[in-house]
């Protein structure tokens, strides 16, 4: 078992909640660090170390905060050069205002092809807890939980689609087919609502 420093995830896990205080997962009431402690439940859960942990806590901060590079400073002098590493590894935008929805999502898609494993266990962790919200969401609400998306229905099917199978090429695993198994559901689902 490896040893975790208590006291830097503790550190991560109030930084991140001071940061996302405001925010809620979209569409809905709950709060958004609960999103950022499954998926650092999850990254532990999947082999990870301490400081994808931290990283998995923090995987939204640069993407969601102001672009004054003030958040990555912060990440930097915290928590050191590998966590901010691994962070900008899971943002797909760091600009001001972010390129068009499907220009990021490519080049997110590439990018995942060349990042470290130790990154993309990350991705990989957010991607799992993402696609099952939207199911679960899916199975209450219907059509509706498409509205909370920028992108369009088809979109978003075509994106989980091509996370799934760029994870199950370049991190084969537990994790990655259960991102798969998510998002058949998912697209199933989506099959029989439009029938």
């Amino acid at each position: 078992m490896r040893h975790l420093d208590t006291d830097r995830l503790v550190d991560a896990f109030r930084y991140a909640a001071e940061l996302h205080a405001q925010q809620r997962r979209k569409g809905t009431r709950v709060p958004y660090i609960s999103h950022l402690m499954a998926v650092a439940a999850t990254v532990l859960e999947h082999g990870g170390g301490e400081a994808q942990a931290i990283a998995a806590l923090l995987h939204d901060a640069i993407e969601d905060q102001p672009r004054d590079g003030r958040t990555r400073e912060q990440i930097r002098d915290r928590f050191g050069d590998r966590v901010l590493a691994l962070v900008e590894a899971c943002s797909d935008s760091d600009t001001v205002p972010k390129p068009p929805w499907r220009e990021r999502k490519e080049r997110y898609l590439a990018h995942l092809r060349e990042a470290a494993p130790e990154a993309r266990l990350i991705s990989l962790a957010d991607k799992v807890h993402n696609a099952r919200a939207i199911l679960l969401d899916y199975r209450v609400i219907g059509e509706q939980v498409w509205e909370r998306f920028t992108a369009t229905k088809e979109e978003t099917l075509w994106y989980y689609r091509a996370v799934a199978e760029t994870f199950l090429d370049v991190q084969p695993g537990p994790l990655a087919e259960e991102l798969n198994r998510v998002v058949a559901e998912l697209e199933g689902l989506a099959r029989r609502q439009g029938e």
